[in-house]
């Protein structure tokens, strides 16, 4: 009640700070007329005008309105178009840090100029994030001719750049690019071996277009640069021949649809364990004993691929036969992404495609690890207020909804709730003939490819001429949704695929324009036909506003809210009429998984009839109790894995910083050095105790240990029993040796060459132990949720064990670099010691080229498996130490190198036990 009085007097938080913009929205239009009587050579004078301000120590703050209109009506020069003072407010919002929510049609491409302008006045660097390569072009392209006007460099990062084109087009003032672009370019350079490699510069401001979707919905899933590990392909269609059986029958399995999880019941162990018995898989004991835990993780993936992921749904097969990942938010295909722990096999053994190799880690962060390495982030899109908290939570940004710059006319109709799919389908058809009839164009979402097909049939058994958006077309996606305003035009969109591209009553006279123009689409010619087009958009217009406007029916509610609205957004765009009406129905997902059971009850109750639908204000507000619900659930799931990534994010940046040290420092002998004495501390301290007496003392492995680290063939037994001695001179005497060693080694290739060794040696051991670290948190992280049965809160335990494993790989970071510089026999002309070309793969983008600068083998070794042989750069450094035909060197193998043998395992596994 008192909340509700303060808001009555005082407004709302949104309302205060609209009312702060607003105030500074006069000064802005007060130099309008100021700016409009500048010559074209004037204006743009104003851009080094201000450049000069900013270096003599103004801010961009103080700069905002004289920048603010000095974009405007170069706008208005440049591309005709006059920013509203509602845009000036989202620019003012964009450039403070916040996120402005701003409805379909109000032009945020065009209202992201301003910051861009302002910002990218510093030099720092600015970037334009969106979701799809398409966008990036597109609003470079349009935006670019203003930047380029006002003297700003525009550039794109998209799919197949070279690293030197990356290089290129960070360097500019202005970088569009899509979300996985720029956090890929992240990964790989922190992959590098030197900085003039590198194609990113430190981090100043970014603006996030469609920030809801790219922040929350894509924020799900963490950016994977993987190697390819053992080939198991004939594993996983040996497993699925088992488990394709048991999935049939339901009595061998629970499945929950609303936790998307699924186990065997014991029925369907006791038939697995048959099954897989009866074809040699299961050769002894339980299926569960803990040498077959490798056989149980493909058969709980093959189960998961079979009972909860469908084709045309989850998934499709693509044309040249593989496995692509359908985005239940935009039912956009989701090229070159596969899933992780096996999963993305499991499908690709189901559907009987072939099946490629699995991958292991090299380099991982999550979307919202990587944007908050900006230290000046924003965004916009049309429907964020509903994941406010999640926004403020997770990013520490505002959300700002900022009014239309026209009061909006769209019609939003309670939804209709059927008993059953069929008929709601069936209703959907029927209204859409019903609208296209008098000319009213229909925009129809779906939730899913197979439904919106399942809609075309239902159109093309009446004779509704009509357009499917959806993965499978998504192509000519733009083209598509741009005509979806002409009168009586029907588009079926799963999940408003399309967006980013606005939807205008009439059609897009431009795009019909270059569609119908047999030549290019430029000179005098092409202007004739498009003005001809644009009156004929004009009169299309006026018969779609007169049949009611654009009509956006909604086939299915989504879990989120956010994604309901987006699609109920596309009408209604700038004043213009428009109506919305969403179907349900009890088979749906919504209703099924997270509705009440007594609503089937209650309907039956109310004697509703074959085809008829029940219509209340009530059902819209239950069924958004119940959208609340799931999102705050989704939100929480979201929040407890970023807790978890923030253990890994923690470590990531040390090791990526440590890295960059070590590229930017001139040379690292002091480093290993350094490396070299903790190496030998560590050593003696093992082997003779603190106030042990002498013959408790371990001499003898000691004495290996510095034959297999160091190289060196000391008399450390001797040492340990002359009279007097003690750790500390056993300490000395190792330290003198291994430095005299280390020393005569350094002369013998000439100090200059040394520091160049030092420096890719310790780059290569450092990103080698890096990845093994990884992969070890990637068990921990599966497993660790266990520990909540004895009664320990597993996010704890993570961060404990995390930290020893941290720790753990500093001490083999330092063990490898000492070893491999004592040990390999350099050459002055010997070439350094550099990554070899293999080919890698991400796991939501295609590498855009084959180099793998964590793995030191080439696609001729991968015999040795993902353990990456550093082994194998013997040869290029010079060494003669293992010769895989000679057992007799093998004890000089490092311990986490793989067998000469040729096993694929480790050394210390294999031959080096003992």
């Amino acid at each position: 009640m008192f909340a509700r009085l303060a808001r009555a007097i005082l407004g709302t938080s949104n309302d205060r700070a609209l009312k702060a913009y607003r105030a500074r929205v006069p000064a802005i239009n007060a130099l309008e007329p100021q700016m409009a009587a500048l010559s074209d050579e004037a204006l743009q004078a104003k851009t080094p005008e201000f450049r000069e301000r900013l270096a003599k120590g103004e801010t961009p703050d103080s700069l905002l309105p004289e920048a603010f209109a000095v974009c405007r009506e170069a706008s208005k020069r440049v591309l005709g178009m006059r920013h509203f003072d509602v845009q000036l407010i989202g620019g003012m919002v964009l450039h403070e840090g916040r996120i402005a929510e701003m409805k379909t049609g109000e032009g945020k491409t065009l209202v992201a100029t301003l910051p861009a302008y302002l910002n990218g006045l510093t030099g720092k660097g600015v970037h334009l994030v969106t979701v799809n390569d398409y966008l990036a072009t597109r609003d470079a392209g349009e935006m670019g001719r203003l930047y380029n006007w006002l003297g700003l460099t525009v550039d794109t990062i998209v799919y197949g750049k070279t690293d030197q084109q990356r290089r290129d087009a960070y360097a500019a003032d202005i970088t569009y690019g899509t979300n996985n672009e720029f956090g890929f370019d992240y990964l790989r350079d922190n992959m590098k071996y030197s900085l003039g490699e590198m194609v990113q510069r430190p981090f100043a401001y970014a603006i996030v277009d469609e920030v809801d979707s790219i922040l929350i919905d894509e924020a799900r899933t963490p950016l994977i640069i993987s190697g390819p590990t053992d080939d198991t392909s004939d594993l996983y269609n040996r497993v699925n021949a088992v488990v394709q059986g048991i999935a049939q029958v339901p009595e061998n399995f629970e499945k929950d649809e609303k936790n998307k999880t699924v186990s065997l019941t014991d029925a369907g162990n006791e038939a697995v364990s048959a099954a897989l018995t009866e074809v040699g898989l299961l050769e002894e004991g339980d299926l569960y004993d803990f040498h077959n835990v490798t056989l149980v993780h493909h058969v709980n993936q093959s189960l998961r691929a079979h009972t909860l992921f469908s084709r045309d749904v989850d998934y499709i097969v693509s044309r040249d036969g593989k496995i692509v990942i359908i985005d239940e938010f935009t039912g956009r295909m989701m090229e070159g992404r596969r899933y992780s722990d096996g999963l993305h096999q499991a499908l690709e053994a189901k559907e009987g495609v072939e099946v490629q190799p699995e991958n292991q880690t090299l380099a991982s962060i999550t979307f919202q690890n990587y944007f908050r390495l900006y230290p000046k982030l924003s965004g916009m899109t049309g429907t964020a207020a509903t994941e406010a908290d999640e926004f403020a939570e997770i990013y520490k940004l505002e959300v700002v909804e900022i009014p239309t710059n026209l009061p909006v006319s769209r019609a939003d109709s309670d939804d209709e709730v059927y008993r059953t799919a069929r008929e709601k389908y069936e209703a959907v058809a029927n209204l859409v003939q019903e609208a296209r009839e008098r000319g009213q164009p229909c925009l129809v979402g779906t939730t899913s490819i197979e439904k919106s097909e399942l809609i075309s049939a239902l159109l093309k058994n009446k004779g509704v001429p009509h357009q499917v958006l959806n993965a499978r077309y998504h192509e000519s996606e733009a083209g598509i949704i741009s005509q979806a305003g002409r009168p009586g035009a029907v588009t079926i969109a799963t999940n408003m695929a399309g967006r980013g591209t606005d939807i205008k009553l009439g059609g897009n006279a431009e795009m019909l324009a270059r569609a119908t123009f047999p030549g290019e689409p430029d000179g005098p010619e092409f202007e004739a036909r498009l003005a001809e087009i644009r009156r004929e958009v004009e009169e299309s217009a006026a018969k779609v506003k007169a049949s009611g406007g654009l009509f956006v029916i909604g086939t299915e509610r989504h879990e989120s809210r956010r994604i309901d609205n987006q699609l109920r957004g596309r009408s209604g765009r700038q004043g213009d009429p428009g109506a919305s009406r969403f179907f349900l129905s009890l088979e749906d997902d919504l209703m099924r998984i997270f509705g009440s059971d007594r609503m089937g009850g209650m309907l039956e109750k109310l004697g509703l009839k074959e085809g008829e639908a029940i219509i209340h204000p009530w059902i819209n507000r239950a069924l958004e109790k119940a959208q609340k619900k799931v999102e705050a659930r989704n939100f929480d799931t979201r929040k407890n894995l970023l807790k978890y990534d923030d253990v890994m994010n923690d470590q990531r940046k040390e090791v990526y910083a440590q890295r960059k040290s070590f590229m930017h420092a001139a040379d690292v002998a002091e480093t290993v050095a350094e490396m070299r004495r903790e190496v030998i501390e560590d050593m003696v301290a093992a082997a003779i105790p603190e106030n042990a007496y002498a013959e408790q003392w371990d001499t003898e492995g000691l004495q290996s240990r510095v034959l297999e680290i160091l190289g060196l063939g000391l008399p450390i037994v001797e040492w340990g029993r002359e009279e007097g001695m003690d750790e500390s001179g056993i300490r000395e005497r190792l330290l003198e040796a291994a430095d005299t060693s280390y020393a005569a080694r350094a002369a013998n290739i000439g100090p200059d060459r040394m520091r160049e060794v030092e420096k890719s040696l310790l780059l290569m051991v450092f990103d080698k132990v890096w990845k093994d670290h990884l992969l070890s948190l990637d068990h921990l992280r599966q497993g660790i949720g266990l520990r909540a049965y004895g009664q320990r809160d597993p996010l704890n335990e993570y961060k404990s064990e995390a930290f020893n494993l941290f720790n753990a790989m500093l001490g083999e970071m330092r063990e490898e670099t000492t070893r491999w510089l004592m040990q390999v026999n350099l050459t002055p002309d010997a070439p350094l010691p550099s990554p070899e070309p293999v080919s890698f793969t991400d796991l939501r983008h295609p590498a855009p080229e084959s180099g793998d600068p964590l793995m030191g083998y080439d696609e001729a070794a991968s015999e040795y498996g993902a353990a990456a042989p550093v082994a194998a750069r013997a040869s290029t450094l010079g060494a003669e130490a293992v010769d895989p035909e000679d057992p007799s060197t093998w004890d000089r193998t490092p311990r986490n190198a793989p067998c000469p043998c040729g096993s694929g395992r480790k050394y210390k596994h294999c031959h080096g036990r003992g």
